[in-house]
């Protein structure tokens, strides 16, 4: 009878979330057009972007069960990495656009900082789930794409540069082509040390102060790095193939 009698916890619906997550993206992408001269372009992009989130939220989350206080952390900071991959193809490289350099990187660092917040949420409301856990990585790696693109413009490193954005995307890519790279890693303290890394480095070379001869180094050392972490997870993966195959 107690059980009958105690109210059901409130559900907020995806629709909702995504709406909200709409309008935060709005705000920064205001603030962002006042920075850079390309708006529709800059448009255009943030739309796209969090158009396959609101895909992504609406077709594989249950609309019965309530988004969660994690997974709306990581749709803020969703938001605000849209903002910063959106404007980065028009980050202008001129000395008087100084500060508009030091505001990036100050974004940037904002999204890394927000980034174990969602975590934490998650064992503190026993919340943690496998959409939450890939939705975390893939704005880890549009973050990444995004500030590749960003040095890139910024005149401190070439093109080369984005292939720290564009591994975790080939990967992908060949796991719909190889199957048994779809088969789940276990988690790994050098996978997110690396990850962290390749964050900093590419913030670190945005920076005005900074030399592109020091930032190529670092960025360098970042992608070797980075190259080594997936050859490692593919060998791994590669050697139990066949179990994954008979399972």
């Amino acid at each position: 009878m107690g059980s009958e009698m105690r109210p059901k916890p409130s559900i907020i619906p995806p629709w909702a979330d995504v709406l909200w997550g709409a309008a935060l993206t709005a705000l920064w992408m205001v603030g962002a057009l006042k920075l850079y001269a390309a708006s529709w372009p800059m448009i255009i992009f943030a739309t796209l972007l969090y158009s396959f989130i609101c895909a992504a939220i609406l077709t594989r989350w249950p609309r019965d069960k309530d988004f969660g206080w994690a997974n709306r952390a990581t749709l803020f900071r969703s938001s605000l990495i849209i903002a910063l991959v959106a404007a980065a193809p028009f980050l202008p490289a001129t000395p008087s656009s100084d500060h508009t350099l030091w505001i990036y990187a100050i974004g940037a660092l904002t999204a890394l900082i927000l980034d174990g917040v969602d975590g934490k949420l998650a064992r503190v409301t026993h919340s943690a789930s496998a959409f939450g856990a890939r939705f975390d990585m893939e704005m880890d790696a549009l973050l990444i794409l995004g500030l590749c693109i960003a040095v890139v413009m910024s005149g401190k490193a070439g093109t080369w540069v984005l292939a720290l954005g564009l591994m975790r995307y080939l990967f992908v890519a060949a796991a719909s082509v190889l199957n048994w790279l779809n088969r789940p890693l276990p988690q790994s303290f050098r996978r997110k040390t690396i990850c962290v890394w390749q964050i900093v480095t590419l913030m670190v070379a945005i920076l005005p102060p900074v030399p592109p001869m020091f930032a190529s180094l670092t960025l360098a050392t970042a992608l070797l790095l980075l190259a080594w972490s997936f050859l490692t997870d593919m060998y791994w993966l590669y050697e139990r193939r066949f179990h994954h195959e008979t399972v």
